[in-house]
């Protein structure tokens, strides 16, 4: 049996939106065991409870040596609040665990990486269930953690790689989360940012890029309509800040904030044999 926690470092779920994903589980996976910490409910300001709470849930979630894997239930903002003060609490359970999230999960992912603690994975998390064909993206999790690769971000090869999102990032670039990052392919998506912002944050960030192997574009999502045409599309601006920073521009990637969000482990993707 595969025992997999579920909190909410940032925002939280719905109880309905548990239900759901554990009523999936139950029915298509059997050998899978969700387990939802009561915090993913609680609601303070923004965030799913007090950052106290938030931490509190994660430690106790990374230091249970029943679970096999943590799966951060929702983005949205918080995790950076408590991501140094959690780790500093991990006991080595949380060395033997695959953590999974997207987005503001970042930060815990790259901090994570950072410190060469347990497996962190960019990959759909709980609360993609409420998106059209959602439950699809609970299935490649599922079947991800059953040991189905079949979920993979298709160019995944022998090189070290690790997926953000574009604003998370960018908030991580000179902080002590910040994992170093040469010699990785490096991809990146953002949702709901007027082309002008993303430019703004591949300046930032292709700054701190330095002996990356390249950039592969995830999915720039829900644009909002500025009041003049920014003038470049979204791979035009990938393209002119990896050139100003010799970042070799590798193409797109099928990871972004929607249902087809696809699975990339941080590192060496299971199965590839570096060179």
């Amino acid at each position: 049996m595969i025992r997999i926690a579920v909190c909410a470092p940032s925002t939280p779920i719905l109880p309905e939106d548990a239900a759901r994903v554990t009523a999936l589980a139950a029915a298509e996976f059997p050998g899978v065991e969700l387990v939802v910490h009561p915090q993913s409910y609680a609601v303070e300001g923004h965030f799913a409870g007090s950052d106290a709470q938030r931490r509190d849930a994660l430690v106790e979630c990374a230091n249970d040596p029943s679970f096999d894997a943590v799966w951060f239930a929702r983005g949205g903002y918080g995790a950076g609040r408590i991501a140094e003060d959690a780790l500093r609490l991990f006991d080595r359970n949380a060395d033997r665990k695959t953590w999974l999230g997207y987005s503001d999960a970042g930060y815990l992912l790259g901090a994570l990486y950072r410190q060469r603690i347990g497996r962190p994975v960019h990959a759909p998390m709980l609360a993609c269930s409420r998106r059209d064909r959602g439950d699809e993206a609970v299935r490649r999790v599922l079947r991800y953690l059953s040991g189905d690769m079949s979920g993979l971000e298709p160019s995944l090869d022998h090189r070290p790689t690790v997926a953000f999102n574009l604003m998370t990032l960018a908030m991580l670039c000179g902080t002590p989360l910040m994992p170093g990052l040469a010699g990785h392919v490096v991809m990146v998506e953002e949702v709901s940012e007027h082309l002008y912002a993303v430019d703004r944050l591949f300046f930032h960030v292709t700054a701190h890029l330095g002996g990356v192997a390249g950039l592969l574009l995830g999915r720039i999502s829900d644009v909002p309509e500025n009041d003049r045409p920014f003038g470049q599309t979204e791979e035009e601006i990938a393209r002119y800040w990896c050139d100003r920073h010799a970042i070799p521009y590798l193409g797109r990637a099928d990871i972004g904030h929607d249902a087809a969000n696809r699975i990339v482990p941080f590192g060496v993707a299971p199965g590839a044999q570096p060179q």
